[in-house]
């Protein structure tokens, strides 16, 4: 079990990593995530939701995403709620507390599926979620050493030099332990050191003059993890732009942003620059295309884009001309009406919405999850994607659909035909569309991205780079011990 000594140290990325590395061995391997917390989702074969880090994982692993690799999901709604997903599944909404009173109950059910991925394993690694040394979060614990005591599973310790203060960090979190969950550490990862690994060998010895535990390896920064898909939004600030590029996009970043993977091919582009605008910000002047992305709380974001004064600058982008994309949440955001009348994200209530589609939705019934195919009829390029959202959406903009999903009209586009909604996530991966999309735009020649390919040789990459840095046969060997 992969755990750290805080949040976003890398634990995501190194399990990616290793399960590609021991894959390649030609070892089943398998992921697991006991409890994830994050808006960034995906869909598996035949249905229900995981974390899109799992899915990753287990492309690394060269398998078909489960909904048992990540049998827990928190989906945050509100600062103090979550929609709990139990084995891809919508369970229900909880608040902090009730959900922490809880989640213990929950155990056998995450144990389970664990069980079912060991049966047809070689070897799982698992990914702890936030920091090992959260000791006040211990009791019904089922993302940290609550699951490794209940697995029975050794724990490497992964710290973060590039926030700093990593000694102390992977030191204080071996303090604060009782003495049984300290001795399932067994040794530990330094991640993300800029520069000659070399120059830590004194720190290495300090943690192991202060721990005992074995070190494993010092990690250098792998840059190529931005071309991969980021597990939570903590990576959206960091988003760098492309100084002149052709065509410029922005992106408001909600709240509640979800399944932000969207964007990914568009930033991968060379000759696209993605502007992830923070609150506070305005929508730049000069944007080709303003996607509205997906929400968790599309009634509470839409109340948090006007706020912003978004709305204002998106009609201004509309009548100079540009393109505008809704996303799920965000083509819901594009019609004239929202209606959530039994409270399914919030409180109950209705409002309008930015009326640039001539459509309503009413959020009810329960939630679509499906992987989708089909084309998009004004290229005749092929599309391909996932549905993952509440609601059911109405209206004669729905008489001119974006897309043709295997004869099912889905989305809408405005009679200018540059105002475009769609439930469909991952639809920029297909590397026809988003070349016939992009050229919609502006006059481009082929760029040559092929994404699938490009996040495949990412992870030869990063299976490379750790294989380069890491001990991998203790790590085997740590394994072996249960």
């Amino acid at each position: 079990m992969v755990m750290g000594t805080g949040s976003d140290v890398g634990k995501s990325l190194l399990v990616a990593g290793l399960c590609r590395a021991f894959a390649r061995r030609g070892l089943r391997v398998r992921p697991f995530k006991p409890q994830n917390m994050s808006n960034n989702a995906a869909v598996v074969p035949g249905g229900g939701e995981i974390g899109r880090a799992q899915a990753l994982q287990a492309r690394a692993c060269g398998v078909a995403p489960t909904v048992h690799m990540n049998p827990v999901l928190l989906k945050p709604q509100t600062e103090t709620g979550a929609q709990v997903i139990l084995r891809g599944a919508v369970l229900g909404a909880m608040r902090a507390r009730e959900y922490q009173q809880r989640r213990g109950t929950l155990m056998p059910a995450v144990l389970e599926s664990f069980r079912q991925l060991a049966a047809e394993a070689d070897l799982v690694i698992v990914e702890g979620a936030g920091s090992a040394s959260e000791v006040n979060l211990r009791a019904g614990d089922i993302a940290n050493m609550g699951f490794a005591e209940a697995a029975d599973l050794p724990v490497v310790l992964v710290g973060d030099i590039d926030r700093g203060g990593v000694i102390a960090a992977v030191v204080g979190t071996c303090a604060v332990l009782p003495p049984a969950e300290r001795a399932r550490i067994r040794g530990f990862v330094i991640n993300k050191f800029r520069g000659d690994p070399s120059l830590f060998d004194d720190g290495l010895a300090a943690v192991v003059r202060h721990t005992g535990l074995a070190a494993l390896g010092v990690v250098p920064w792998f840059a190529a993890a931005a071309r991969l898909p980021a597990e939570d939004a903590l990576a959206l600030p960091g988003i760098a732009e492309r100084p002149g590029a052709a065509i410029r996009v922005a992106v408001p970043m909600l709240a509640r942003i979800a399944n932000f993977d969207d964007l990914d091919p568009l930033r991968l582009e060379p000759d696209v620059s993605v502007r992830m605008v923070p609150p506070g910000s305005a929508l730049p002047g000069d944007a080709d295309l303003v996607v509205l992305p997906g929400s968790k709380s599309t009634i509470a974001d839409l109340a948090f884009l006007r706020a912003q004064g978004w709305d204002i600058d998106l009609e201004a982008h509309r009548r100079r001309g540009g393109w505008i994309l809704g996303l799920c949440g965000g083509f819901q955001m594009l019609g004239q009406r929202l209606d959530d009348p039994e409270g399914t994200e919030g409180p109950s209530g209705s409002v309008a919405g930015l009326g640039l589609l001539k459509v309503d939705t009413v959020l009810h019934g329960a939630k679509t999850l499906s992987e989708v195919s089909g084309t998009h009829p004004a290229t005749g390029t092929p599309v391909r994607g996932y549905e993952m959202h509440i609601g059911r959406t109405r209206g004669p903009g729905l008489a001119r659909p974006l897309l043709d999903l295997d004869g099912r009209p889905e989305g809408a586009v405005s009679v200018c035909g540059r105002v475009m909604g769609t439930y469909v996530h991952g639809i920029f991966a297909e590397d026809r569309f988003r070349a016939a999309f992009l050229s919609a735009i502006r006059v481009r020649g082929e760029s040559g991205l092929a994404y699938e390919a490009e996040v495949e040789a990412v992870l030869d990459e990063l299976a490379d780079h750790l294989a380069g840095h890491l001990d991998l046969d203790r790590l085997l060997a740590l394994a072996a011990e249960v």
